[in-house]
């Protein structure tokens, strides 16, 4: 019996730790290429709305030209199903989920001069297995 209580608190431990994982902007987690198209318009979308829609981006650059350009990025990762087997997943388990980009460019008036939306799909790999 104490053995199969023992098991059972493994199994518990291996789906509390590999769960679900997000990293980056929280405001994109629910946008899409084409929610993000219907509230950005180039050449009239300001800095300060952009703020507002999405917070502080994750990454600020410049252009050689010297324009401002604001990177935020999300990603959602959930473990696959090996990743729940006691001891095998000890040797390779996996996550997969989505990464989400946006990356806006703006003129020297802090007007939106160009903006880009992407989503893709990723997986993670971890184990002994898997290196």
């Amino acid at each position: 019996m104490n053995k199969f209580i023992s098991m059972c608190g493994a199994v518990v431990v291996a789906f509390a730790v590999s769960g679900c994982a997000s990293v980056g902007s929280e405001s994109l987690r629910k946008e899409t290429e084409s929610s993000v198209a219907q509230k950005i318009v180039q050449g009239k979308t300001t800095k300060s709305e952009i703020r507002a829609m999405f917070g502080s981006p994750t990454k600020t650059t410049f252009t050689d030209g010297g324009l401002e350009v604001w990177n935020y990025d999300f990603t959602n990762v959930s473990a696959d199903a090996i990743s729940y087997v006691p001891i095998v997943n000890l040797f390779g388990a996996s996550a997969s989920g989505k990464k989400k980009e946006l990356v806006v460019l703006y003129d020297t008036d802090s007007i939106v001069k160009r903006f880009s939306m992407s989503e893709a799909d990723v997986t993670q790999k971890t184990g002994l297995f898997n290196n």
